[in-house]
């Protein structure tokens, strides 16, 4: 993992496309901006998570619809 120190106002840039700029800082709390195209999805890693968890799920049931149907 990278750790960068930034401060209000100052950004850093991911792959030519991809800009974070801290916005605020209030306490441990820290506001980012994220600019980035419209085909790369951005989401908090909490619903990241949640997600990829549906997704497996879905394709479980999904695997096990298709046994049933064969048998």
């Amino acid at each position: 993992m990278l750790a960068l120190s930034r401060k209000k106002g100052e950004a850093l840039v991911i792959n030519n496309d991809i800009e974070i700029t801290v916005l605020e800082v209030k306490g441990e709390q820290v506001k980012l901006g994220i600019s980035a195209p419209k085909e790369v999805p951005v989401y908090r890693k909490e619903v990241y998570v949640q997600i990829q968890e549906s997704t497996k799920e879905a394709a479980a049931n999904a695997s096990l619809d298709a046994l049933k149907k064969l048998f």
